[in-house]
């Protein structure tokens, strides 16, 4: 499968309802699919909105109680008039529509198929009838236009963890100023409950975070010197001051607004399929409509009453309006990039929850990904007092910036390291150098060897990587050094396999016998180590030569980029990964959990789930009272709830994913 991530044109109307378009210039397209970009939450003009649908309900159930309460003879002289007022708030703004899709050359609407049926109501004096399908026609889109901003409001929460400001050293003083015109390099303060507002590298001390923003994980984290701060963290403990890494546009939070605010972008099949349904239904449903009333006169000859049949095919039109079907399953799309994003797992389009519902093999980079990708001491063998041997040992590795170095330093705790003199790199073997006198190296055997130093035969057959220390000539013993698999990476491969994932493959580029140890901790049903960027492409080929596979690669680094590409799904860890597998990417776990593959497995499952009982839900109320509507047994109250009730319900069905838990 090629990642050429199309934005497929959308091929039905645009459902933003008309009567917002008095305070939302949307720009009415009908290529433009379900775009409902409205945010009523608490604004002013959310009354203006709700205003048309409130005077024409209290007008019907006045015209109700006087038909059917009150008798009054003198309400029957402007009974009609009544009506045609009630109806106007709610009517107009969708004729108004109507001429505009005319003139688009766009005739068979979701608009004009309400209007049919509600002026042929006027024409047959059901003037009740009319105006509570137009009127109930509208109660349902403002619903579906509150669910789908409470949608996005989950989506782009994202946007309310950006920092308004940023406190930058210049000058020699700290200004406050707009984050965007703060540079590289700059350094910046943030205070105890302040947001970061770029991402950067800790230069105080340590301090405690939370992160939930960005990664939906509640717990703080602690991090310390020279550890990578992000964008929307908020600095829990003491005042902070952090350098600048990376420009307020290129910051981990902004990439993940934009990848976030383009997902609706990408639609699933379903719910393309569902926008060209409606783009030919539409049409059909009129013709039938015609049908209802024109084919009777040729049956019944002399039997044959007009309004009946008229009013027959009026319900018809009613029931058959598309809106549960256009409207609810581009919300559940929405519900599921919502409940992801919440999680801290972003999809970069609706097409991808639907396609990992459909995944059985998942392949995995082993450092970054199940492993932390931090090298640590894991044991030290030494002939001399463990003390005296890493203060000696840490007083070289000191000077060093390697990553095998730092976790030494690490390992040995905040004390005061010992002076080192002399110290001299031994390209590809190590260090030397002279501590309290004596003279210390430190690497790998071939530093021994480089000095004709004896030592024991076993730590030439140990795979991980150590070092070996020898002072004055004489070898001491050796630090093992080893990258730790991540928390719940066993869990996450578990979890994959009750998932449907038939296999779970990991490829690395670390030596073979690493891997393999790593593989069979974790429950790895294979495994290919001492792989180069363009081994792990010819592996991925090699298993998407099955057509039955449907596969995810999972990665974080720059050289992951070709097989996340290549692979049917690419998912990238966000939190540490490169900028590059990010981009490249259809999934980011912003965690950097590999459990979170399981969640998204879930959510696309769930999201999956709801629409089709959406679609299953549409389709049998619909064709149940369409057969009742053309046999005169429904009425105009029944297509109504087939048409309104039914959307209503699909609404409430769609937003149900939110609520869910995934854990």
């Amino acid at each position: 499968m090629s990642h050429s991530h199309d934005k497929e044109d959308s091929c039905c109307s645009s459902k933003v309802h008309p009567a917002q378009k008095d305070h939302h210039d949307h720009g009415h397209s009908h290529e433009d699919g379900d775009d409902h970009d409205h945010d009523h939450g608490g604004d002013p003009s959310a009354f203006k909105t709700y205003l048309p649908a409130a005077v024409t309900l209290a007008m019907l159930l006045i015209g109700i109680a006087f038909d059917n309460l009150f008798h009054v003879p003198a309400f029957q002289i402007i009974r009609p008039y009544w009506y045609i007022v009630a109806y106007l708030p709610v009517g107009i703004p969708v004729l108004r529509e109507v001429w505009e899709t005319f003139k688009a050359k766009d005739f068979f609407t979701e608009f004009s198929l309400m209007s049919v049926a509600t002026i042929g109501a006027f024409a047959i004096e059901q003037y009740p009838e009319g105006v509570t399908v137009m009127l109930f026609y509208t109660i349902g889109e403002l619903f579906q236009m509150a669910a789908v901003n409470r949608a996005k409001r989950n989506i782009k929460a994202l946007l309310d963890v950006r920092a308004d400001v940023a406190h930058v050293f210049r000058n020699g003083k700290y200004e406050t100023v707009n984050p965007e015109s703060v540079e590289i390099g700059e350094t910046i303060q943030v205070k105890a409950g302040e947001k970061i507002p770029l991402d950067g590298e800790l230069i105080s001390d340590k301090s405690s975070f939370n992160t939930a923003a960005l990664t939906g994980e509640s717990k703080p984290r602690t991090l310390t010197k020279g550890d990578l701060i992000l964008a929307g963290m908020l600095n829990l403990d003491q005042v902070i001051e952090v350098k600048v890494t990376k420009a307020f546009a290129d910051s981990a939070l902004s990439r993940i607004l934009e990848m976030v605010q383009n997902a609706t972008n990408r639609k699933a099949k379903t719910e393309l399929f569902i926008r060209k349904f409606a783009k030919i239904y539409t049409p059909i449903v009129f013709f039938l409509a015609l049908a209802l009333v024109i084919i009777p006169i040729l049956v019944l000859g002399n039997d044959y009453h007009f309004q009946t049949w008229l009013y027959r095919s009026l319900v018809f039109l009613v029931i058959s309006c598309p809106c549960a079907l256009v409207i609810s399953i581009p919300l559940g799309y929405f519900g599921g990039i919502g409940a992801a994003s919440a999680n801290g797992i972003l999809f970069k389009g609706s097409n991808f929850l639907d396609l990992i519902t459909k995944l059985n093999t998942v392949v995995m980079d082993k450092t970054g990904t199940l492993t932390k990708g931090v090298f640590s001491v894991q044991q030290v063998e030494s002939s001399m007092d463990e003390q005296e041997f890493l203060d000696l040992l840490t007083a070289v590795e000191a000077k060093s910036t390697h990553p095998i170095a730092k976790a030494i330093v690490a390992y040995a705790g905040e004390k005061e390291i010992r002076p080192a003199e002399n110290i001299e790199e031994i390209a590809g073997m190590g260090l030397k150098g002279r501590v309290n006198g004596k003279e210390v190296l430190a690497g790998n055997v071939k530093l021994l060897e480089k000095f004709n130093i004896g030592f024991e035969a076993k730590i030439k057959n140990i795979e991980e990587s150590i070092v070996v220390v020898a002072v004055d000539q004489q070898y001491l013993g050796y630090v093992l050094i080893a990258d730790e698999a991540k928390e719940d990476a066993a869990d996450a491969v578990k979890q994959l396999h009750e998932n449907g994932i038939k296999q779970v493959v990991m490829l690395s580029g670390d030596k073979t016998a690493i891997v393999k140890k790593v593989a069979l901790a974790l429950g790895i049903d294979a495994y290919y180590g001492d792989l180069l960027p363009e081994d792990k492409v010819a592996r991925l080929e090699e298993i998407k030569k099955d057509q039955a596979r449907v596969v995810a690669f999972v990665g974080d680094g720059i050289n992951d980029t070709p097989v996340l590409a290549m692979s049917d799904i690419g998912i990238a860890m966000g939190a540490m990964g490169s900028d590059a597998a990010i981009e490249t990417a259809d999934v980011v776990i912003q965690t950097d959990q590999p459990s979170k593959i399981a969640t998204a497995i879930k959510i696309g499952k769930a999201t999956k789930s709801v629409v089709i009982q959406n679609i299953v839900l549409a389709f049998a109320v619909k064709a149940i009272v369409l057969i009742l509507g053309a046999g005169g047994i429904a009425t105009m109250w029944e297509a109504v709830f087939a048409d309104v009730g039914v959307a209503l319900l699909a609404i409430l069905n769609a937003v149900r994913i939110q609520k869910m838990t995934f854990s």
